[in-house]
């Protein structure tokens, strides 16, 4: 059996700020908007994968770490990916 990856219609109101940098994106690249849009969905999904993939890795090294300097330092990192700067 066959798997195809199917499209689904959505439709969104984008600010005209930001459809004029997508426009402007996809005159530079020769291509539409709408794969524009894709690519940059596409994107932020994966560098959301990205940053919950790294901060289970984070708080892995401090569950294992057993110098406290490096588990304060983790700590850190773990509060500033969690509330900002």
């Amino acid at each position: 059996m066959r798997v195809t990856k199917a499209s689904l219609r959505r439709s969104v109101s984008l600010p005209s700020q930001v459809v004029r940098r997508v426009e402007a994106i996809a005159k530079r690249e020769r291509t539409s908007s709408s794969r524009v849009i894709v690519e940059l969905i596409e994107t932020g999904l994966e560098a959301r994968d990205r940053e919950k993939r790294e901060f289970f890795e984070l708080a892995d090294r401090l569950v294992r770490s057993s110098d406290a300097s490096e588990q304060a330092r983790i700590k850190e990192e773990l509060a500033r990916r969690t509330f900002g700067e």
